[in-house]
């Protein structure tokens, strides 16, 4: 690869920086978030007219069909494409639009896109609006140093991430329009530190539990069962038998951070007996629900996890409880091949760029690395993007300028490796 090429590419990111920060401070004020959905369709095309302005050519893609799809919150997609002179691969930058609610602890407007200090505040910057904003400008910055390429690259912004991604990269994917034979190489610039390499995550069993015991008037409880009571039991059972022994596995996928390489469980929510507000009677709750996330371990697979919760219910619950299981979610863990061009390509990005190698890690959480994997068919996907992991979801979340720069830089170099220069 031409270090002239390089340093022509560079050199329009250094010179784009300023672009680059207003462009991301722009997809802040669009507060996108989920849920219920808000300002998808206003950010993807905002999105789209950026990139055709630059001479992509923009679809627009509609989740029609999947029930989050209304005419109030419609779950609107958007890719461009930029064809290279000849054929060769074609490398994916996909980055999810929306973002989860901002909470309470600002000392920041969330959705302001505040610049100061070197960083870029706001609900977003950092999971991964400054990620989006960086694959857009490495994708651009190649057309600007009027480097010819063999292949395309696509931009995508998607919806629905924070929620599962079931109308926004799996939808593309179901579709074929991510897909292999079609799709070589896939980046999702999540926030995971600019010298870090994501090559997975950890597989996910959320599951919603129901005991149902028996109600009886609230000044004689010992004529009813109350499944609250049968709750508490079962989630006191998890504390002090499962817990401990998921903490005594560990994975040995790379994930951060290094207490998350270790199985985990936690309790979502609960809700039982009467409401809490509004006039009360005087009655032993009949009814208990919960939702525990369990986050399970490439070594464990999913069949083992689940055949140890059901031992504990079964186990926990006295026989006068009756008791219902019902899945909610099914995330298997994924892991990018040893050996896979792109995640070389990247750390060569990123040691010319950064100056040091990069470091391997996996997510804690899962991210669309899972649609790209099993339903688009696609091995060759990472995370790699501006930001710290750690800010995610945080009040006043931040995403550095020097960081967001640098990842733009590592993404236009890896492109480059990855599809090979015609001319330039």
């Amino acid at each position: 690869m031409s270090a002239r090429v390089i340093d022509r590419v560079i050199g329009e990111i250094d010179r784009a920086a300023d672009e680059i920060v207003a462009f991301t401070s722009a997809l802040v004020r669009l507060p996108t978030v989920n849920p219920p959905g808000e300002a998808y369709e206003p950010c993807a095309r905002f999105i789209g007219n950026h990139l055709a302005r630059n001479g992509f050519e923009i679809e627009y893609v509609a989740a029609e069909g999947r029930p989050e799809h209304t005419s109030r919150y419609p779950r609107l997609n958007v890719v461009g494409t930029r064809r290279g002179t000849t054929r060769g691969p074609v490398v994916h930058f996909n980055g999810h639009i929306d973002v989860v609610p901002a909470g309470d602890g600002w000392t920041v407007e969330p959705f302001g896109g505040l610049v100061r200090d070197g960083r870029i505040y706001g609900r977003g910057t950092c999971d991964m609006k400054a990620g989006l904003a960086a694959a857009i400008f490495a994708a651009e910055a190649l057309r600007r140093a009027d480097v010819a390429l063999a292949g395309a690259i696509e931009v995508s912004g998607t919806v629905d991430e924070e929620s599962g991604g079931f109308a926004g990269v799996a939808w593309l994917a179901e579709r074929g329009r991510i897909a292999h034979g079609r799709t070589d190489f896939v980046i999702i610039p999540e926030p995971l530190n600019v010298d870090r390499i994501c090559v997975g995550h950890r597989g996910v069993y959320w599951f919603e539990l129901t005991l149902g015991g028996r109600i009886a008037h609230g000044s004689m409880p010992f004529l009813g069962v109350s499944a609250i009571d049968a709750m508490a039991h079962v989630v006191e059972t998890i504390r002090t038998t499962l817990q401990p022994a998921l903490r005594a596995r560990s994975t040995a996928m790379p994930v951060v951070p290094d207490a998350a390489r270790h199985a985990t469980i936690n309790v979502n929510g609960i809700e039982g007996g009467q409401a809490i507000d509004g006039i009360q009677t005087p009655c032993v709750a009949d009814r208990c629900r919960a939702v525990f996330d369990r986050r399970f371990l490439i070594e464990e697979g999913l069949d083992g996890a689940k055949r140890e919760i059901e031992e504990l219910v079964r186990n926990a619950v006295a026989p006068d409880i009756t008791y219902q299981m019902r899945d909610l979610m099914i995330v298997h863990p994924v892991m990018t091949p040893d050996g896979s061009p792109l995640v070389g390509a990247l750390d060569r990005a990123i040691r010319r760029v950064l100056g040091r190698p990069a470091r391997l890690v996996a997510s804690p959480g899962t991210y669309d690395h899972k649609h790209v994997a099993r339903i688009a068919g696609v091995p060759h996907c990472v995370a790699y993007g501006p930001g710290e992991l750690e800010l995610a979801h945080q009040p006043d979340e931040w995403c550095g300028i020097d960081d967001l720069v640098h990842a733009t830089k590592v993404m236009a170099v890896a492109t480059l490796d990855l599809m090979g220069i015609v001319a330039g």
